[in-house]
C-alpha cells in the first residue's frame, strides 16, 4: 500500500502539512476567548458590587474590552515577532550551510537518522532521497523541527488574538447590561461559567485529552475570580470609598 493510500484510508487522521500550527492557532483562539470572558466579567462584576449604576458598568466594561483586546494583541505580536526572527536566522543559516558544504550536511542528516533507530545504510538512503526531494525542509524538520510553512505571521496572530479576546468579552458585556439590576450578578455569573465550560472543554477537544478535568479547572477559576471582585466591589461600595 502506498504512503497516499495510507493517508487516505485514515480520513479522520491529520496527514496535511502545517497541521500542528493550525492546532495551535485554534487553541489559541479559544484561549483568546477564554481570557476575554474572565477578564472583562470580573471588571464589571466587581464594579456592579460597588455600584448598581450602569454608566461605571458601562465605563469599566468598555475599558476593560478595548485595553485587554490591545494587550492581547501587542503581546502575541511581540511574541511570534521573536519567534518569527528566530526561525527565519536557523533557516538562512541552514540553507547557506546546504550551499556551502552539501557533503557534510547529507552525513548530518544521515546520522541524525541513525540516531532514530535507522540502520546506517538505510539512513543514508533516506537522507539522499529527502536530500534530492527538498534537501531544506528535510534538514529543517529533522535537525530543528521546524517547517516553512508553519512559521507564523507576526500581524496574524496578533489580529486573531484581539478578535478571540473581544468575541470572548462580549458575553458578560451583554450579560451585565441587559437584566435588571437586581438579576445583573446572577445572569452574569451562570453565563460566564456555562460559557468557560464550553472553552474548556473545547479546548481539551483541539488536544485531544479528556474534557473533565480541563474544563472543571477552568470553571473553578474563573468562579474565583468573579467571587473575589465581586467581594472587593461590594467592601468598597458598602465601606463608602466609592
Amino acid at each position: 500500500m502506498t504512503s497516499a493510500s495510507t493517508a487516505a484510508s485514515h480520513p479522520h487522521e491529520p496527514h496535511g502539512a502545517g497541521i500542528a500550527g493550525k492546532l495551535n492557532w485554534l487553541r489559541a483562539g479559544v484561549l483568546g476567548a477564554n481570557d476575554g470572558i474572565v477578564s472583562v466579567a470580573a471588571i464589571v462584576v466587581g464594579v456592579a458590587g460597588a455600584t448598581s449604576d450602569i454608566a461605571p458598568i458601562l465605563t469599566a466594561g468598555i475599558a476593560g474590552v478595548v485595553g485587554g483586546a490591545i494587550s492581547m494583541a501587542l503581546g502575541e505580536y511581540v511574541s511570534v515577532s521573536s519567534q518569527r526572527d528566530s526561525q527565519h536566522s536557523l533557516i538562512a543559516k541552514e540553507r547557506r550551510e546546504l550551499d556551502e558544504m552539501p557533503e557534510e550536511e547529507l552525513s548530518e542528516l544521515a546520522a541524525l537518522y541513525e540516531q532514530k533507530g535507522l540502520s546506517a545504510e538505510t539512513a543514508r538512503q533516506v537522507a539522499q532521497e529527502l536530500t534530492t526531494h527538498d534537501a531544506l525542509s528535510a534538514h529543517l524538520e529533522t535537525e530543528l523541527g521546524i517547517r516553512q510553512e508553519d512559521v507564523a505571521s507576526p500581524w496574524q496572530a496578533a489580529g486573531a488574538s484581539a478578535l478571540a479576546f473581544f468575541i470572548g468579552a462580549i458575553l458578560p458585556m451583554l450579560a451585565i447590561l441587559i437584566p435588571p439590576a437586581d438579576l445583573r450578578i446572577p445572569v452574569t455569573f451562570i453565563a460566564v461559567l456555562v460559557a468557560l465550560a464550553i472553552t474548556g472543554a473545547a479546548s481539551a477537544r483541539i488536544g485531544g485529552s479528556p474534557w473533565m478535568r480541563p474544563t472543571l479547572r477552568v470553571v473553578i477559576g474563573g468562579a474565583l475570580a468573579l467571587a473575589a471582585t465581586f467581594l472587593i466591589g461590594t467592601l468598597l461600595g458598602t465601606s463608602g470609598v466609592i
